[in-house]
C-alpha cells in the first residue's frame, strides 16, 4: 500500500529534489561559442547558483527608455520605401487600389500625428522630458514626410489642383497647337 507522502507528492516533484547527473562530455567535440555547459574553474562539481540580476538604476532605465523612444520616432520612415514603391506600382489612374493606397497614405500619418503624446507617454519621466521632446519632434517630422509621399501620389494622379484652370471656372482650356488626323 502506498504511503500518504507518496500520494501527496507527484513523481515529477520528487525528481526535482534530486536532478539527474550531468552528461559527460564526449572527447573531441568542442562546445559552440558562448556555450558554458559545465561550470569551469574552482567551483567544478559543486552546485552553482545563478546570481540574481540586479535591477537597473534609474539612469540606466532612462537610457533604455530613450533608446526605445528613438526607435518609435524613426519607425514611420522605415515603412516609407515600401509605401512609395506600392504607390508607384499602382499607377496614376483612378482605380480602387490606387485610391485605397492614397487613403492609407494620408490616414496613417494623420492618426500618428494625433496620437503623438500617447505614443511617447510610456517613455517619459521627469529626468528625460527634454530628450523625449526631441524624439517627439522627430516623430512629427517623420509623419510629415509620410504625408509628403501621399501628396506626391495625388499630384501624380492629377488630383491636386495646381493650375489656374483648376481654380477658375471661366478660365479657357488650352487649345492644342497641333492636331492629329487618322489616315487609312
Amino acid at each position: 500500500m502506498a504511503s500518504t507522502q507518496d500520494l501527496a507528492m507527484p513523481y515529477w516533484a520528487a525528481q526535482l529534489d534530486s536532478p539527474p547527473a550531468p552528461k559527460t562530455k564526449v572527447a573531441g567535440i568542442i562546445d559552440p561559442p558562448g556555450f558554458s555547459g559545465a561550470p569551469s574553474g574552482p567551483k567544478k562539481g559543486k552546485d552553482v547558483k545563478a546570481q540574481p540580476r540586479k535591477p537597473p538604476s534609474a539612469e540606466e532605465r532612462d537610457t533604455l527608455k530613450l533608446k526605445k523612444a528613438w526607435e518609435v520616432a524613426l519607425a514611420p520612415v522605415k515603412g516609407l520605401p515600401m509605401t512609395a514603391i506600392m504607390m508607384y506600382m499602382s499607377g496614376n489612374s483612378l482605380q480602387i487600389f490606387s485610391i485605397m493606397m492614397v487613403f492609407m497614405a494620408f490616414k496613417n500619418p494623420i492618426v500618428g500625428l494625433m496620437s503623438t503624446n500617447q505614443v511617447f507617454e510610456r517613455f517619459q519621466t521627469e529626468s528625460n522630458s527634454a530628450q523625449i521632446l526631441q524624439t517627439k519632434l522627430v516623430y512629427v517630422a517623420m509623419q510629415f514626410v509620410a504625408l509628403a509621399v501621399g501628396i506626391w501620389k495625388i499630384n501624380s494622379m492629377g488630383l491636386l489642383p495646381t493650375t489656374r484652370s483648376d481654380w477658375m471656372m471661366w478660365e479657357p482650356l488650352r487649345e492644342p497647337t497641333e492636331r492629329a488626323v487618322l489616315a487609312l
